[in-house]
């Protein structure tokens, strides 16, 4: 079940749902309207996923930042959220999708237990330009089912991140996958 979002904004209250820093006028229906942070990450080339991936970091400009197409960028929403109640999803929205930026596509979930600063993928179909702290997608919260287990007590690889941070796929095995 997805929370409305005067559920969300009580959840808020009560400290089961973390938004930092909060703005009930960015409340929805049935999300929350996140931003994109000051900090990107360009991965130029050939992308290995046994070795770390190259990146070139950037403040984004309050004058705006162009993206260009056929590169991957990293990153990073503006508002650090999580909860050890409910699950999240993260997307981008239609006004981001409109200007030809896919955001966030492939990695959408959020695990109860895992208040983070999420690191978002970005591509853009054409030319854009973007800006720190613009609204770029929803945040939905969700009631999950089942004995909690919260994120930060498993053996999981992105537990500690809190910003952008690059796949972790390498470290699966040593020496490579073959």
């Amino acid at each position: 079940m997805i929370l409305t979002g005067s559920e969300i904004a009580a959840a808020v209250q009560t400290g089961e749902i973390t938004i930092d820093p909060y703005d009930p006028g960015r409340l929805s229906p049935n999300a929350y309207d996140w931003r994109l942070g000051s900090t990107i990450r360009v991965c130029e080339g050939d992308l290995d996923a046994a070795v770390p991936t190259p990146f070139t970091e950037r403040t984004i400009p309050a004058k705006g930042l162009v993206l260009e197409p056929g590169l991957l960028y990293l990153g990073v929403t503006h508002e650090r959220t999580g909860s050890e109640v409910y699950a999240q999803i993260l997307n981008g929205d239609r006004t981001i999708s409109s200007l030809g930026i896919w955001v966030h596509v492939s990695a959408p979930l959020g695990h109860q237990g895992h208040a983070v600063r999420w690191t978002l993928e970005i591509r853009a179909a054409k030319p854009v330009r973007i800006y720190p702290g613009m609204t770029f997608g929803k945040l939905v919260f969700l009631t999950a089912y089942g004995a909690p287990a919260s994120y930060q007590q498993q053996p999981a690889k992105y537990a500690s991140t809190d910003g952008i941070d690059i796949s972790h796929l390498y470290e699966e095995l040593p020496g490579g996958f073959l």
